[in-house]
This record gives structure tokens, C-alpha cells and sequence, in this order.
């Protein structure tokens, strides 16, 4: 999911747009390759969390453990690339002279942005009110659910094609520790905390699924 399409920069960093002390501009732009490294890195995980849950959604019913399970196991890292990609977007439109220079998503992509960023709230926070909920407001909560999926899914598809092979090669470089970019261990304990996260909130809730659909019967 990356959730929005803000693109990264490549590992070689840009120069900067005007003239400042040689170490604040290295800084600068070191700090844009390590968020675009975090970026890409949760970007991949979301994908393959993505197409895990993709696998539950035919014969939903069931499978309904398994499709609430990863639902809120998605949490955490949505929340991740959220702020990756929040906090390059607020220094971008600030005026920060490195994300400046690395440059604005093209017009197509920036125009799906808030697109991609509220379809997948939507989502998700339709789910997580659906299986709380239970039966009481189904009706129009599961109506509302697929509604936003539809949406989702539209957009997720272009914004995956976009940038999913550009985020393997930053995740990989990170994994890898190619480059030598700093705060690589923050980043990895970031996105492995937040899939730890992911893993207890979902075993957490998975009575909920049981409930709504009596499958505990």
C-alpha cells in the first residue's frame, strides 16, 4: 500500500537547490535517502501483506479469520508509511531545499495521492467498525466496506505500478545495507516492530471474527 504517492529519491543524492554550508547540505540530503529507504521499505511489506489478503477476499466468508487477522495486522505498517511519506510531503511543501530538489510526484500520481490516503482509512477503518460492530450495523457498514475497497483498489493499482519496483530496490539496498545510509537500524526495527504490532493486535481481535459470524460454534 504505500499509501501516498510521493516518490522517493534514488540513492544518489540530488544536489542541493542553494547554496549552504557543505555539512548542513550533506545532512540534508542524506536525511532524504533515509526516508526514502523507510518509504520503500514498508511500501514492500504493505505489498506482500496486500497480496495475503488479496488471497482471503474470494469465499470471504470462509476465510473471515484469516481476512480479519491481516486486516489488522495491516494496521501498524499503514501507519508507517503514512508518516514516511506524511513527513516527506510536509518538507517538500515547506520548502526544504533537499526535498525540493528531489522533486514533486508527476501530476497524474500527485493528484491520486489524497486519493490513495483517505480510499485506505476508508478501508480500514470500515473493517475495523464492521467486525467491532458485529451484526448491529452490518448492513450499511459492509456496504460502505466494499464501497471503499472499490476505490482502493483502483487507485492502490496505479499507485503500485508507479513505485513498487523503485521501493524493492530501496528496501532491498536497506536489507542489504548497500550505501551505508544512516539510521538503517532504526528503520529495520521500526517496520519489524510495527509487523510485531500488526501480529498482536490481529491475534488480539481474531474473537471478534469468531463472534460476528459464530464461526467459534
Amino acid at each position: 500500500m504505500s499509501v501516498m504517492s510521493i516518490p522517493v529519491p534514488s540513492d544518489a543524492p540530488p544536489s542541493p537547490v542553494r547554496a549552504e554550508p557543505a555539512g548542513a547540505a550533506r545532512t540534508r540530503l542524506r536525511s532524504t535517502v533515509a526516508n526514502a529507504r523507510l518509504t520503500g521499505l514498508a511500501g514492500i511489506v504493505l505489498v506482500v501483506l496486500l497480496f495475503a489478503q488479496g488471497l482471503t477476499i474470494p469465499g470471504v466468508r470462509s476465510k473471515l479469520g484469516w481476512h480479519v487477522f491481516i486486516g489488522f495486522l495491516l494496521i501498524p505498517p499503514v501507519l508507517v508509511k503514512l508518516g514516511s511519506t506524511g513527513y516527506r510531503a510536509a518538507r517538500y511543501y515547506t520548502g526544504d531545499p533537499a526535498y525540493r530538489a528531489a522533486g514533486p510526484p508527476r501530476p497524474a500520481l500527485r493528484f491520486l495521492a489524497p486519493l490513495v490516503v483517505i480510499s485506505t482509512v476508508a478501508v480500514l477503518a470500515t473493517g475495523v467498525a464492521l467486525v467491532a460492530g458485529g451484526h448491529h450495523h452490518g448492513g450499511w457498514l459492509s456496504a460502505a466496506h466494499k464501497m471503499s475497497f472499490l476505490v482502493w483498489f483502483a487507485v492502490m493499482t496505479v499507485h503500485v505500478l508507479a513505485y513498487a519496483a523503485r521501493a524493492a530496490g530501496l528496501a532491498w539496498a536497506d536489507v542489504t545495507g548497500r550505501g551505508r545510509v544512516r539510521w538503517r537500524a532504526w528503520r529495520l526495527t521500526l517496520v519489524g516492530a510495527s509487523l510485531a504490532a500488526g501480529i498482536g493486535l490481529g491475534l488480539a481481535t481474531l474473537g471478534w471474527a469468531r463472534h460476528w459470524h459464530g464461526l467459534g460454534r
